[in-house]
Formats: C-alpha cells, sequence, structure tokens
C-alpha cells in the first residue's frame, strides 16, 4: 500500500516550486490563485527571496503547503494514495491533496494558522529543543520534572529524537538535565516559539473558529493526523484533531508506526526537502522510501 507523507515547517528553501510554476499550467493557475488569496505575491519570496524571508512563519507555512499540494495535484495518475499523513503543518496539505478541504480554504487555514502561531510567540518568548539518543520515557520524565516552567516534548520525530518545547529558562534546564542523563545532544533550534505547546493557546483559540466554519468532507482515504496517530476519515474528527495539533505533540513516530500496522509498503513524501524520508527509515526500515519535489507529469 502506498503512503503519501507531507513535511512541515524547517522544509523551505528559495527557489521551491519555481520548476512546478514554468513547466505546469495546472501549477501557475493555482500559485497566480495562491498569490490572490494572500494578498502579496508569495511566489516572488519562494522562487527568488531570501532564507530570512523564508524563515519568516507567515511566509514559511503557506510557502510549504503550496508546494505540497501543487505538487500532488501536477503529479496525475502517480498521485493515488492508500493513506496519507502530514507532520505538523503538512497536515493540512495531506487533507487537501486527500480531497478532505479545497484548495482555497486549505489556504486560507495556513495562513490564519501562521498569522495566528506568530502571535502567540510574541506573546510569549519562548523556543524549543531537540535531544538525540534518549528514550522518549527518559525525555517525558525530565521535562515533567521542571516545576514553574512550561516544558514539554513537541515532536516524537523517529525513535532516539524527540523535540521539546517550551519557555526560554524551561528549555535551558531542561537541556541541562537531558545532557546529564545521557542525551548525545539537546540543542536548542532556531525557531520563533514552543510550537505544539501549552504557550500555543492563544493561537488555538483563535484557529479553533476558522476551522469550525471551514468545510470538510470525508476524504478518499485514511489521514493518520498527528494528535490520535490513526487513520480517521470523520470530518468531525478530523477537525477536532487539527484544533487540538496547536498544543499537543506531534506523534510522528507512533503515526508512521500505525500506517505500517495498517499496510503500509511505500512512503512518498510530496514537498521539499526530504526530512520525513530520513525519518520513516529510522522508524520503519522494512518499507520503501523516496521524494518527489518536482514535477514528473505535466498536465
Amino acid at each position: 500500500m502506498k503512503a503519501f507523507v507531507f513535511p512541515g515547517q524547517g522544509a523551505q528553501f528559495v527557489g521551491m516550486g519555481k520548476d512546478l510554476y514554468e513547466t505546469s499550467p495546472v501549477a501557475k493557475e493555482m500559485f497566480e490563485k495562491a498569490n490572490e488569496i494572500l494578498g502579496f505575491r508569495i511566489t516572488d519570496l519562494m522562487f527568488a527571496g531570501t532564507d530570512e524571508d523564508l524563515r519568516q512563519t507567515k511566509v514559511t507555512q503557506p510557502a510549504i503547503f503550496l508546494h505540497s499540494v501543487i505538487l500532488a495535484k501536477t503529479i496525475g495518475n502517480e498521485f493515488k494514495p492508500e493513506m496519507v499523513a502530514g507532520h505538523s503543518l503538512g497536515e493540512f496539505s495531506a487533507l487537501v491533496a486527500a480531497g478532505a478541504m479545497s484548495f482555497e480554504d486549505g489556504l486560507k487555514l495556513v495562513y490564519k494558522r501562521a498569522l495566528a502561531m506568530q502571535k502567540a510567540c510574541e506573546m510569549n518568548p519562548s523556543t524549543m529543543a531537540a535531544v538525540l539518543a534518549l528514550p522518549d520515557a527518559k525525555v517525558e520524565e525530565i521535562c515533567a520534572s521542571i516545576k514553574n516552567e512550561v516544558v514539554v516534548p513537541a515532536n516524537y520525530n523517529c525513535p532516539g529524537q524527540v523535540v521539546i518545547s517550551g519557555s526560554n529558562t524551561g528549555i535551558d534546564a531542561a537541556c541541562e538535565l537531558l545532557l546529564a542523563a545521557g542525551a548525545k545532544r539537546a540543542l536548542k533550534l532556531k525557531v520563533g516559539g514552543a510550537f505544539h505547546s501549552p504557550l500555543m493557546e492563544p493561537a488555538k483559540v483563535e484557529l479553533s473558529e476558522a476551522i469550525n466554519t471551514t468545510i470538510i468532507t470525508k476524504p478518499t482515504c485514511p489521514v493518520y493526523q498527528n494528535v490520535s496517530t490513526v487513520g480517521e476519515t470523520d470530518p468531525a474528527v478530523i477537525k477536532n484533531n487539527l484544533i487540538a495539533q496547536l498544543t499537543a505533540p506531534v506523534k510522528w513516530t507512533q503515526s508512521v508506526e500505525h500506517m505500517v500496522a495498517d499496510g503500509a509498503t511505500e512512503f512518498i513524501e510530496l514537498g521539499p526537502g526530504n526530512v520525513l524520508q530520513g525519518l520513516v527509515k529510522k522508524i520503519a526500515p522494512q518499507v520503501a522510501v523516496s521524494g518527489k519535489q518536482q514535477l514528473v507529469n505535466c498536465i
């Protein structure tokens, strides 16, 4: 069974999507529609901006969404998913690609999400850190031991790689304890704030109304969501999980494990970069893994 997976924030690069725009009329039309919806030419920033431009959350999230979804729409018969999943932001790409919501509604939600998360970051200065080579349970135990500060596991990326999220002081304290406990690395990340933590509650409140009023229909295949980690097809459940996702951890390891248990034998990453391919290989070395970053068949 084929599983298509969609990357999240951090996969962006200058020039992303330019080949699609130049070689596919379908892609060009979708990109121009996106420029119109967003009210600025995001294509200029994607194709010829700077790394700094693309690092802005309000640009990064819609840019990665556009690259992923447009790629899915332009590979024609090659896109026949039996299951899909996305890492954090990538979950929105997965839902649109699987027909659960329209391209226009998906882009509007992603942009609102990016702006709400940016605002939450500015309200509470905070950060994240990658922790390598410690069991998940040990990371959870150390995070829970830090009192009077927000520190939580945010991304379960693969065995031996957990990202933690929280206040600046809390993350500093956690990194020190994690290294003392035997972590190979506890490295603070260059991110805008504490994504997938309680500090994103203001963004969750802001986005919940937008998600609840968006039309979401039954997808063409199960969508393995970050919060529940199992294949979902019920629109009401999908909405609730999308709202919960902002303050809940991304359980990528568990999602991939469930996809494999449910019959996935091949994982194909659609979008910029190859981060998810590497993670899937570590989670399930027995499955085939590949990726598509550019157009194969013009339509």
